[in-house]
C-alpha cells in the first residue's frame, strides 16, 4: 500500500497521512490526505493548492469590493450574497450601507495580496475565514 502524505499549508513540506501537525513547523494538519496532483507545479516551485484564488480575489477585492465578488472565489457564498444585497440596498439608504461593503472589500483584497501564498491557502482556504 503506497504512503498518502499531506501537504502542511503552513510550510507547503510532506508529511504522514498520520501526523496531526507539521513536523517542520507544527502547524495543524488538514484531515486527510492531498495527492500531490493537486500541487501545481510553478517553474520547478510547488505552490500549495488554493494558491491560484490569491491574486484574482484580491483584485476582485480592491476592484469591485462592495459586490462581493471576492467572496464567491473564494466559495464563501453566503457572505457573498451579504455583501452583495447589502451594496444593492445601501442606494435606497443614501449610498452609507454600500460605501461600508465597499471599503470592507477593498481592505480583504489588500489583506489577501499582502499575504504569503501559504499564509492565504491556512487562512482563507483551509482554515475557512470568511471576514477579515
Amino acid at each position: 500500500m503506497a504512503t498518502k502524505y499531506v501537504i502542511c499549508p503552513g510550510c507547503s513540506s510532506q508529511n504522514t497521512s498520520l501526523s496531526t501537525r507539521c513536523m517542520n513547523c507544527g502547524t495543524m494538519l488538514p484531515i486527510g490526505p492531498m495527492p500531490m496532483q493537486h500541487m501545481p507545479n510553478y517553474g520547478g516551485q510547488t505552490k500549495p493548492a488554493g494558491s491560484e484564488k490569491k491574486l484574482a480575489a484580491g483584485l476582485c477585492g480592491i476592484l469591485l469590493g462592495g459586490l462581493g465578488v471576492h467572496k464567491f472565489i473564494l466559495g464563501y457564498n453566503t457572505e457573498g450574497v451579504i455583501m452583495l444585497v447589502t451594496y444593492l440596498a445601501g442606494f435606497l439608504l443614501c449610498g452609507i450601507p454600500s460605501l461600508v461593503v465597499t471599503v470592507i472589500g477593498i481592505i480583504e483584497g489588500i489583506m489577501y495580496l499582502m499575504k504569503t501564498d501559504e499564509e492565504f491557502v491556512s487562512t482563507y482556504i483551509v482554515n475557512k475565514k470568511p471576514w477579515f
